[in-house]
């Protein structure tokens, strides 16, 4: 975030707004659009920053994230009814 930005507080939390940008896309969301949704909100946010933000929320089990191609992820939340397997657990 740039030096004026980051002495304002937003008053919702970065993995909250990533949440709600993925409900609102009925649950999945292309990493490039997840980047314009933020970076209007929150202004210049970097790719380290998201890729944190993800990585906490597929480690707690919320969204899953894929590779779509060598350079695009889709970010599917996840629900009830839905289980992904770890690697060698198949």
């Amino acid at each position: 975030m740039s030096k004026e930005k980051s002495a304002i507080w937003k008053a919702m939390p970065l993995a909250t707004a990533v949440l709600m940008a993925i409900q609102k896309r009925q649950g999945v969301l292309l990493d490039d659009e997840l980047v314009k949704i933020l970076s209007m909100e929150f202004g210049d946010v970097s790719k380290t920053e998201i890729n944190q933000i993800l990585m906490e929320l597929e480690i707690r089990g919320i969204v899953h994230v894929s590779y779509i191609t060598k350079s695009k992820r889709r970010i599917e939340l996840i629900r009830d009814n839905m289980v992904y397997m770890a690697v060698g657990e198949d």
